[in-house]
Parts: structure tokens; sequence; C-alpha cells
């Protein structure tokens, strides 16, 4: 299977349930990894043929910065529909992770994928 990525989306966002949280912005991470099938793109040369990393990003973006979203399971389910319906992506992967919310990791986070069936 061919797949288009996307690593590390940083995303400044309202994000949590706590009320100091619905305060401030903080980032996420957000890893998109989807089943495209690159054959014609990289046969012809041709842009058309392509899922656009770019199109994808900024749509992901706009999507999880339109209003606060208490869970980060919110933003991961919110994304993989978004891919597969507005650019018919038949599966994606999404991980989403938010450095910084537990003192003691790195990052915390979930990974889902869906699927068209």
């Amino acid at each position: 299977m061919d797949k288009v990525l996307i690593s590390q989306l940083k995303v400044e966002t309202v994000i949590g349930i706590y009320e100091w949280e619905k305060q401030i912005h903080q980032t996420l991470l957000i890893d998109l990894e989807m089943a495209w099938d690159n054959r014609p793109a990289g046969e012809s040369d041709d842009y058309e043929h392509a899922l656009c990393y770019e199109t994808v990003s900024n749509r992901i973006t706009a999507l999880v910065t339109e209003k606060p979203i208490a869970l980060i399971e919110t933003v991961a389910k919110l994304c993989a529909d978004c891919v597969l319906n507005e650019f018919n992506v038949p599966w994606v992967k999404v991980r989403v992770m938010k450095p910084g919310a537990v003192p003691a990791a790195q990052a915390v986070g979930v990974e889902i994928e869906r699927g068209h069936p």
C-alpha cells in the first residue's frame, strides 16, 4: 500500500479539560499516515494525481483550531473523519501527541486507524 505522510504537524490550539487549559493555547503534534495510490503521480509527474499534503495540513490545522476541544481523542477522530471524507482517502492512521501534558513524560497521545469498509 502506498502512503502519503505528514509528520509532527504543529498546531497551537485550545485543548484540555481543565479550566486553566481553556484559557491558553497549547501545542499538539499530529501525524497522518494516509493510504494513497502514488503510482499515477509518480508515473506522470503531475500534481493533479497527488494527494496534496499542504492542502491536507492546512485543512487539519483549521479544523483543530476552529473551536476549543476537550480531548485529544476527539482531535484524532475529527482528523480521521476529515481525511477520509473530504480527501477521499481509503485508510488513515492518526497520531495526536500533547507535549508537556504530564510532567514526567515528554508527551502523551493517542493513535487511531480508520478506513472505509
